[in-house]
């Protein structure tokens, strides 16, 4: 989360004190970005990418810590907030922790896998787990799965020959054809693409059963139910796709 998309979940930010505008860039120094202590030069960056305008923080980060009682402790290397203050914001704007790491997770893709052709699905997925859609970030997350599987299957000449050659056994009735372009996938069931990948072995036996689980659980968000989708579901589909089938076929 930047700067400026969190102010933008704080009630009229623009008319907080100099005071409580630093507090509040000062737990999002502690909570996003996991400083332990934070400088001068933090908190000026904080305005600057929110893009408003900075008090004087060299005067009013040591007003803040010479209080009584403090807002600010003194840290090697700067300050931190003072406890109460902390627990007070965590409560107010804090998130559960998983949201964090969830979060976290996906804004950190784009890095360790930087397919640019994926990444409408990884946006998609980032804006709705962010808005607690937690149904369509099921959805979307399964899509970026899926396209990268598709992509990660057609980039090596070797994978694609053998799943090809793998189709007249797990569907004898499919024309037998070379899968070289996504395109050509398009007369396949998504579970048909996965158990094409089970008979070629393609992927592991522990990839094709996340991917399964994973498909089902994407079904059942995707149609119109009774079924609630909650965080912690949209959590484990997310990390678990993530972690054991985009990062794991690289």
């Amino acid at each position: 989360m930047t700067p400026s998309e969190f102010i933008a979940q704080v009630a009229n930010f623009s008319t907080l004190s100099p005071n409580q505008k630093i507090r509040l860039f000062a737990w999002y120094l502690h909570t996003y970005r996991e400083v332990q202590a934070f400088d001068n030069a933090a908190i000026r960056d904080c305005f600057k990418e929110a893009h408003e305008v900075a008090p004087d923080v060299s005067v009013y980060l040591p007003r803040m810590a010479a209080k009584r009682p403090a807002e600010l402790l003194r840290e090697k290397g700067g300050y931190r907030l003072e406890g109460s203050i902390k627990r007070a914001l965590d409560a107010k704007y804090g998130e559960h922790q998983t949201v964090v790491t969830v979060t976290k997770l996906l804004s950190d893709l784009p890095s360790k896998v930087p397919d640019t052709a994926e990444k409408d699905f990884l946006l998609e997925a980032l804006k709705c787990y962010r808005a607690s859609a937690f149904r369509a970030s099921i959805v979307m997350t399964w899509n970026l799965a899926f396209d990268h599987l598709l992509r990660w299957i057609i980039a090596d000449t070797k994978r694609s020959a053998e799943f090809s050659a793998s189709i007249a056994t797990a569907y004898p009735k499919k024309k037998l054809q070379n899968l070289t372009r996504l395109e050509d996938f398009e007369e396949f069931k998504e579970a048909e693409v996965i158990e094409i990948c089970r008979v070629s072995k393609v992927c592991t036996k522990n990839v094709i059963e996340i991917l399964r689980e994973k498909l089902k659980r994407r079904n059942i968000a995707a149609h119109p139910s009774h079924v609630i989708i909650t965080q912690h579901q949209a959590d484990d589909v997310i990390t678990d796709l993530v972690n054991n089938v985009i990062l794991e076929l690289r």
